[in-house]
């Protein structure tokens, strides 16, 4: 239950589902509820199939082009950290490259499920890195159908939050909505660091210590 609480933890953090909300609103706003649950459905569907594909199939690619784990650890954290800073400053959506011109080609597309709300606003990078790091780091298969477990949650909780993201939005307005990414923020910069810290650890250890004959 503990590491599917902290697997859940950081997935939804990183993931933000929140900050999507106003993206999200905006992009179907001309759309009827039906047709933007059936978004919001598929948006889900894709990141979940996203996040699957990482979970499982991340460590052959980092084995395809020699990668670390250390070095997927603090690349990965670096990437966390500076989504949690535009999550605070207020500049996510830039952040996740919806600048004015994306944003004027996502109004124009008849699908927005799969680009620009699952990737990358949903699916992006640090969220990636950090599923392939928990596949190498747990090896037991009990501990990698738990961290499943996980995403399938997080998945769901993206549908549920997409499909009341009109109504999040009347509750809450923008400035709620703001002020809760900023608190995500916080979280986020906390787990970047944290994995940041620990790709830093893992390649000094390694250095110090000595080489065996």
């Amino acid at each position: 239950m503990e590491l599917f609480m902290l697997s859940f933890a950081a997935l939804f953090s990183v993931i933000n589902p929140l900050g999507t909300v106003p993206i999200f609103v905006g992009l179907t706003k001309e759309n009827t509820k039906q047709e933007r649950s059936g978004i919001a459905f598929w948006t889900s569907f894709n990141v979940l199939t996203i996040l699957i594909l990482s979970f499982f199939v991340g460590k052959y690619l980092l084995l395809f082009f020699g990668i670390s784990l250390s070095a997927l650890k603090i690349a990965g954290g670096l990437i966390i950290t500076s989504s949690g800073f535009a999550l605070l400053t207020g500049k996510y959506s830039e952040h996740k490259g919806m600048k004015k011109r994306e944003k004027d080609d996502a109004f124009n597309r008849s699908e927005v499920s799969l680009t620009p709300l699952a990737i990358p606003m949903l699916a992006g990078p640090g969220t990636i890195s950090l599923l392939i790091s928990y596949h190498q780091e747990f090896q037991f298969l009990a501990d990698r159908m738990i961290i499943f477990g996980a995403i399938v949650f997080t998945a769901i909780l993206i549908y549920v939050v997409l499909k009341s993201a009109f109504m999040i939005v009347k509750l809450l307005g923008a400035s709620g909505i703001n002020a809760l990414s900023r608190i995500i923020g916080f979280i986020v910069i906390a787990i970047g660091i944290e994995y940041f810290i620990a790709g830093v650890t893992a390649v000094a250890q390694s250095f110090l210590i000595p080489v065996l004959p």
